[in-house]
């Protein structure tokens, strides 16, 4: 009688459920493009890496600190010789931190952190001002070599018209400087008006049979040359 090899089977199973698992993980926390924008890491005095550091459960990737999902709580882009953020700056809009002096800055960067409702604490070139002006944060700070912003304010909280949403929205923080009126649940469209969900059937049907519609009609339009030619 032949022996068994208990196993023989199994190992092949078990590699490949090792390395399904290996690429999930991977595909999980996959490190976003503006972490690596800069060549280096998060310098070891850096506000970033102190904040990291210290709060439980965060990570040090490249120029970022991430969050146990992946999301970028800080970003040390410091000394990186940046004229303009860049178009991967936004992938950073849930970001507690960011630091970006010494590095040659041009023009205005206010709407460039339109969406960072979570940032409290933003390092800048000395000749580079807070986004929002010193209105948008509780603390603004000259130093010789950069400029601090501090503790950003909610706008919600000290303007002081009313009527500056509709009847049917509410005031939230939209980013250093900025606002945004959100409608309430069950009210949609200008000035939050219209009541009831947004109907993506109706929106894409209507959609559909228009462009239907149109190809038929150039269709034929084509076909009636093409006979006469």
């Amino acid at each position: 009688m032949a022996l068994r090899e208990p196993g023989n089977r199994t190992c092949p199973v078990r590699w490949a459920a090792a390395l399904l698992l290996a690429l999930g993980v991977e595909r999980a926390v996959a490190l976003p493009e503006i972490c690596s924008q800069c060549p280096g890491g998060v310098h070891n005095v850096s506000a970033v890496a102190v904040y990291c550091e210290q709060t439980p459960g965060l990570t040090l990737r490249a120029r970022c600190c991430l969050g146990p999902t992946g999301a970028i709580v800080g970003l040390d882009l410091q000394n990186c010789s940046l004229k303009q953020p860049g178009p991967n700056f936004p992938q950073a809009h849930s970001a507690v931190i960011i630091e970006l002096q010494t590095n040659p800055l041009q023009g205005d960067l206010t709407d460039t952190f339109r969406g960072f409702t979570q940032l409290q604490t933003l390092v800048l070139p000395h000749d580079v001002s807070c986004p929002g002006g010193i209105s948008a944060w509780d603390t603004v700070t000259s130093y010789a070599d950069n400029q601090t912003c501090q503790g950003q304010k909610n706008l919600c909280n000290s303007t002081g018209d009313p009527e500056m949403c509709p009847e049917n929205g509410s005031c939230a923080p939209d980013g250093p400087g900025f606002l945004q009126c959100v409608c309430a649940d069950g009210f949609h469209g200008y000035k939050c008006m219209r009541q009831g969900s947004f109907s993506l059937l109706m929106f894409f049907g209507i959609l559909g049979s228009t462009t239907l519609s149109i190809s038929v009609l150039l269709w034929g339009t084509q076909r009636r040359k093409a006979k006469t030619s």
